[in-house]
């Protein structure tokens, strides 16, 4: 029987979470699946929470000072969460309530043993799980020591641990309430946990179960190494034994005991292998009542399973949604855009629209489903030469996957098109020595000034068409407009002018090491090129410096200015000529920022004060006319280094011809490696405008009241935004659910690789060639350099110094203006082509990419030595 402070399990489900948190709501759920034995129970209400809170006012101040703590202030989080707990423990419980308690225990058992667990309303839940954050009391006998043990685990909300999870996690302490279970104790012979789905590779086909003798709290607690069965498609495919020496027992008067296990049991098996297969298949049928994979603490008691407890796996990354049951490969766009921050929904879809190539989401993040290309032998090698070339992590994953058989080739034996090679890829044998590739047909280079006036007058008609339309209208429009966009991208004679440069870049590094010995031999060539409108507005920013640095009072405002700063500078000396050099510069590169292709991100234009700290720091460290004097420095390196190349080929064999090709593809490179920047361009300044005029719309919808706030728009899908607009009215709480979603997927990794079971594969270098302890990565700019490291996982809280080595997760064209003051670049995501290497190479910056983890083995001011050429890091202190 029910009262405003306690439920019987029976009475519980999913949708009553605000009434008994998420353990107690998921139990409840538990005991209603047909063949899902649960122990017997019911739920003290956060009603009984509130209560005493309500009824204790010192709790309330301290939460106030809880709140305005930081993740990191430990000092202040182990103080204020002591003084909490012990409020909590201290207070005696309302005799309403534990006449309700007393009531529910005659129902289930006066005299018997419970186990006392904390339900907290934001635990167990699809996007957090809370896993061990809050307290849980085992073999509890008598409604005294029950109800003592309740007020602990209302204190257990307030650990250091919990307290310190939820501000990491941006949860409202007020929001969180907490509920107890109070279940019928379980006397186990053996217990653990069932993964339905691998919480290590991801894999969803694959379940595993960790199992010990007794009860589960040895396991959970690391007293003891589990027995782990893998079993994939109702079989046992892995097993491990363990030698458990420990068990945790109930004890007949109450508490547990830790007691050591006889030695000639120590290695038997907890459970039989007979088990594990039925204790998986009651796992897949929870998975498919939850509709997710599933962490789930069981236990046996005379050969029969009961769930004590099931949580969503919050780890895993998701999937993006198929239309068939067949395998499935799927390649992250954000690895290639260098962009692998989650993307909040508007921006991902407006992405989609505009994409050149069908893309699917999953986590937050975009894929490209490159199943096709992998069922056929030619394009299969084909995709895996070209992945080798850019970004060999990303060949080392698919091989990985490959090697499984886990995409089939369709072509027959024998056939045709199985025995066709890769264009470009060679025909020899795989032991043979590999063939130089052919030389890259010549292209015009006159056809990148048309490329870049025909950009140019497609943005200046495009801002002219959207003026002044709002509406169904500004849709319609906003539609035709991207069907342009795609067109532009498109163009036979922007992909030509594109691959004018890679694969001359090919050409020159394979035959110039075959026939000089030397490795990287663009990186050189391609200094100071021509038309690149990313490494232009690296250095157009020391221009910017250059007007500011002799006004020092205008640089003291500047150091502390916040985003109205513009409106400001004329009161000052220099300010005006300031504020024009920096209008002037965003006219050009404002619609610029980190993470770019996110369509919701702000923009420079939006916030210049991001822009700040770069200014500053080229004031600092450079002298007036920097930009102009490094510009022609680099070019007349790469003429040197033009003639030189070209002499050493003319005193060898066949030396004339050699040099004469290598001659014109030099001068190929060197007119097209700069427009290989200038698409990514043209897309974010079409991004801005379409961004303007949809926040001009959103301004409207939140003057009606059809959406709080202008952001609002930006956790919507384009079509269901269309709808918003045209219906006047919205979801409010499908918004929110997108917002608590966002915050989920900003928590998780992407992989480079990810398969249609679920298993995320990042791949690994296959190297021996670097010291020992180095970390490894790929060599996209040649130079050896030493320095000091500067971790920076966000451009505008930059603070360098001349000489320092910039160590980043991943720096996409917005970071360019960074370059100009570092004498290096680490990244943890990038490849050959990809924004950062590219600049790098241009700025002549010695650079390794797609180094695992180097913003964590990488200590923000530690000493390395960055080899560029050889693709390496050594730490020296």
């Amino acid at each position: 029987m029910s009262s405003q402070y306690v439920l019987d399990l029976q009475e519980v489900d999913e949708t009553r979470i605000p009434a008994v948190g998420g353990k107690g709501a998921q139990l409840g759920a538990l005991s209603r699946i047909e063949g899902v034995r649960v122990p017997a129970g019911f739920c003290v209400t956060t009603d009984a929470f509130r209560r005493i809170l309500a009824e204790t006012p010192s709790i309330e101040a301290r939460l106030d000072q809880l709140a305005r703590l930081q993740p990191d202030d430990r000092d202040g989080i182990r103080t204020l969460s002591a003084e909490l707990r012990e409020t909590l423990e201290a207070i005696a419980v309302p005799d309403e309530l534990a006449a309700a308690v007393t009531a529910a225990l005659g129902r289930h058992g006066e005299e018997a043993a419970y186990a006392v667990r904390s339900s907290a309303t934001a635990e167990d839940l699809p996007t957090a799980s809370f896993a061990g954050q809050q307290d849980t009391y085992l073999n509890v006998v008598g409604a005294a020591a029950i109800l003592e043990h309740i007020s602990r685990c209302w204190a257990s909300m307030f650990t250091e641990r919990a307290v310190t999870y939820r501000l990491r996690n941006g949860f409202d302490e007020r929001a969180v309430q907490m509920a107890v279970v109070v279940q019928q104790m379980v006397f186990s012979q053996a217990s653990g946990i069932l993964f339905t789905a691998d919480p290590i590779t991801g894999n969803r086909r694959v379940a595993t179960v960790d199992a010990g003798f007794g009860l589960g709290e040895a396991l959970v607690s690391g007293l003891i190494n589990p027995d782990v069965f893998k079993v994939r498609d109702g079989e046992i495919v892995e097993k491990t034994i363990a030698a458990k020496h420990l068990a945790i027992n109930a004890l007949p008067a109450g508490g547990t005991e830790t007691s050591a296990i006889e030695p000639q049991d120590q290695e038997k098996p907890a459970v039989t292998d007979a088990q594990v297969l039925e204790l998986v298949e009651i796992g897949r049928r929870i998975e498919a009542e939850f509709g997710r994979p599933q962490d789930i603490e069981w236990c046996l008691v005379d050969d029969d399973f009961q769930i004590v407890q099931s949580r969503p796996i919050t780890t895993l990354f998701p999937l993006p949604e198929r239309s068939d049951e067949e395998n499935h490969v799927y390649l992250s766009v954000g690895h290639q855009q260098m962009m692998t921050d989650a993307m909040k929904p508007l921006g991902i879809f407006v992405w989609q629209l505009t994409a050149m190539a069908p893309m699917l989401t999953a986590g937050g993040r975009l894929f490209v489903d490159a199943t096709p290309r992998l069922t056929s032998a030619a394009s299969r090698a084909g995709l895996l030469e070209m992945m080798g070339k850019s970004d060999p992590l990303f060949e080392d994953a698919l091989r990985t996957v490959l090697d499984t058989n886990f995409i089939p080739l369709n072509d027959a034996p024998g056939s045709e098109t199985s025995a066709k090679p890769a264009a470009g890829a060679s025909a020899k044998p795989a032991d043979a020595t590999p063939a130089l590739p052919a030389m890259p047909v010549e292209v015009d280079p006159g056809i990148v000034g048309e490329l870049i006036s025909r950009s140019e007058n497609s943005i200046r008609e495009l801002r002219q068409g959207i003026k002044g339309l709002s509406g169904p209208a500004l849709f319609e429009f906003l539609l035709e407009a991207i069907a342009e966009h795609k067109r532009i991208l498109g163009d036979p004679l922007n992909m030509q002018a594109i691959m004018a440069s890679h694969n001359p870049t090919w050409w020159l590094n394979d035959h110039l090491q075959e026939w000089l010995g030397e490795k990287n031999a663009v990186d050189t060539l391609t200094l100071s090129a021509p038309n690149n409108i990313t490494s232009e507005m690296g250095l157009a920013l020391l221009d910017v410096a250059d007007v500011i640095r002799p006004h020092q009072e205008l640089i003291e405002f500047l150091q502390n200015a916040g985003d109205d700063f513009l409106d400001e500078l004329p009161k000052l000396p220099g300010g005006s000529e300031a504020r024009d050099a920096i209008e002037t510069y965003l006219d050009r590169y404002g619609v610029r920022c980190a993470g770019e292709i996110d369509i919701t991100r702000p923009r420079w234009s939006e916030q210049p004060s991001t822009l700040l700290p770069l200014i500053l720091d080229n004031v600092r460290l450079f002298e007036h006319g920097a930009a102009a004097r490094r510009f022609e420095e680099g070019r007349e390196k790469a003429a040197r280094k033009r003639d030189e190349v070209l002499e050493r080929l003319r005193a060898l064999p066949d030396g004339e011809q050699n040099a004469d090709q290598t001659a014109r593809m030099i001068d190929q490179v060197r007119s097209f490696a700069g427009y290989r920047e200038y698409p990514k361009y043209n897309i974010v300044s079409r991004y801005y405008v379409y961004k303007q005029a949809l926040l001009a719309e959103a301004e409207r919808l939140v003057q009606t009241g059809v959406i709080a706030e202008k952001e609002d728009i930006f956790y919507l899908t384009f079509a269901e935004l269309h709808d918003v607009v045209r219906t006047n009215q919205s979801d409010p709480q499908l918004i929110q659910e997108r917002k608590e979603a966002f915050l989920t997927y900003q928590a998780l990794t992407p992989p480079r690789v990810l398969t249609s079971d679920g298993e995320a594969i990042s791949g690994a270098y296959r190297r021996t060639d670097a010291p020992d302890g180095a970390l490894v990565g790929l060599a996209v700019s040649a130079g050896t350099v030493e320095g000091r490291a500067r971790v920076i996982l966000d451009m505008a809280k930059a603070d360098l110094e001349a000489g320092d080595i910039l160590v980043t997760a991943y720096t996409d064209p917005s970071w360019s203006p960074l370059f100009v003051g570092i004498s290096g670049l680490v990244t943890e995501v990038g490849g050959l082509m990809t924004h950062g290497s590219v600049i790098a190479r241009e700025y002549g910056l010695p650079a390794v990419v797609g180094v695992a983890d180097a913003t964590r083995l990488i200590r923000d001011g530690q000493q390395i030595r960055l080899h560029g050429t050889n693709g390496y890091i050594e730490l020296l202190d």
